[in-house]
């Protein structure tokens, strides 16, 4: 995990969050002396002699497995959830923390999120949380896989995935997945910008697979596209990523807002239920590079050179707290999109360099409808303004 503790050390809060970095054995090399900006770690049970009396498929899985019994045993003043994830996951705690809120800790909850990718799903189970986008275990849950640990990894030792033996092993104490659409695996591969920029809406909870997938910013690395995206994570987290659609008439433009990330301009008219499609831009995990789109766990739009359906795209530069009501996120053109006006719009948005975008510092925790949008323009300029507001309770988006 040498260069992966950087993906980590993105989320991670020392002091203010409680959790260990499990390893295969003690470290040492370039991860020594051990960060004080990651989590402290901890050395996961010797269990050569289980996995030779088990004949386990794969070792490491098992012990994987067994991390949960080591922390129910260890944590002797109890906890409300446990979460697990993997060293390329990134996780938004504050989203995490307002999400489980409105869970009973005290029943029994095995929460998770499902691939991206549907033969991914049927090759494990549709009723599996897919451990990279974090597995959230309630306490009685997690104590009663502990007292079953045992048994359990006997009984399914010949399983070569720890997220596959977790679910079977819960489905027998008696609980199934309850899934979020926040947890992402991101069973994709190559530029994810499509699949960021029409999030469902739902709080966003978790990314995985940082460490496979493109950089998600034009002109950074990796390691500088999570830093750049918890930038406006840290200001704000409620909005990251949530999708906000709005019109300019006079232009006929449609505007795709994810707060945080990117704005899509259309030079027509589209409707949003069309607009909530990602554009796919990604291929399915382990296939090849043309996917249809029902390999999808959901609806895709295929990149197009229409100059009616293809977007300017501006991602995020950077973002500050105006005023204790107002948080201010700018958006600058990624590159030109070479493409000639669209025939059925009014205006090319070619000219637009720089979208502001006001949104207000109250957090959204219940985010039963979207939030409305004004956008602010005069022709032949190059920047653009977009107010965020709630939407009026008759007002139709179109």
């Amino acid at each position: 995990m040498h260069h992966r503790k950087n993906y980590i050390e993105s989320w991670w809060r020392p002091n203010e969050l409680k959790g260990y970095v499990y390893l295969d054995k003690t470290p040492q090399g370039n991860l020594l002396p051990w960060s004080s900006a990651s989590p402290p770690h901890r050395v996961s049970e010797n269990l050569t002699k289980f996995i030779k009396e088990t004949h386990a498929y794969a070792p490491i899985m098992i012990r994987m497995m067994h991390a949960i019994m080591e922390i129910v045993r260890d944590e002797k003043k109890g906890f409300r959830w446990l979460i697990m994830g993997d060293d390329d996951s990134i996780f938004f705690v504050d989203n995490m923390v307002d999400v489980l809120a409105k869970y009973d800790h005290t029943k029994y909850y095995y929460l998770g999120g499902q691939s991206e990718c549907i033969i991914s799903n049927y090759g494990f189970s549709f009723n599996m949380g897919f451990g990279g986008a974090g597995l959230i275990f309630s306490y009685p849950l997690a104590k009663a896989l502990a007292n079953d640990m045992e048994s359990c990894l006997r009984n399914y030792a010949h399983f070569h995935s720890a997220d596959h033996i977790t679910m079977v092993c819960i489905a027998d104490i008696g609980v199934n997945l309850t899934p979020h659409k926040g947890l992402h695996q991101v069973d994709l591969r190559g530029n994810i910008a499509g699949f960021l920029s029409s999030h469902p809406k739902t709080l966003l909870m978790s990314l995985h697979h940082f460490d496979v997938v493109k950089p998600i910013f034009p002109s950074m690395n990796r390691l500088q596209s999570t830093r750049h995206l918890m930038k406006a994570a840290k200001v704000e987290q409620s909005r990251l990523l949530q999708q906000t659609i709005c019109y300019h008439r006079k232009n006929r433009w449609s505007i795709s807002i994810s707060w945080g990330y990117s704005i899509h301009i259309y030079e027509k008219i589209v409707p949003r239920s069309w607009l909530q499609k990602p554009i796919q831009t990604f291929s399915r995990w382990g296939g090849p590079k043309r996917n249809p789109p029902q390999y999808f766990l959901f609806n895709t739009r295929l990149p197009s050179k229409n100059p009616c359906e293809a977007p300017h795209i501006f991602f995020f530069e950077e973002i500050n707290k105006i005023s204790k009501n107002s948080i201010l996120t700018r958006y600058s053109r990624s590159s030109s999109r070479k493409l000639p006006p669209c025939v059925d719009g009014n205006h090319s948005a070619s000219d637009v360099s720089h979208i502001t975008v006001y949104s207000p510092a109250t957090k959204r925790i219940e985010i039963d409808r979207c939030e409305c949008c004004d956008v602010i323009y005069a022709d032949r300029t190059k920047s653009a303004t977009i107010k965020f507001r709630e939407c009026l309770p008759d007002e139709i988006i179109r």
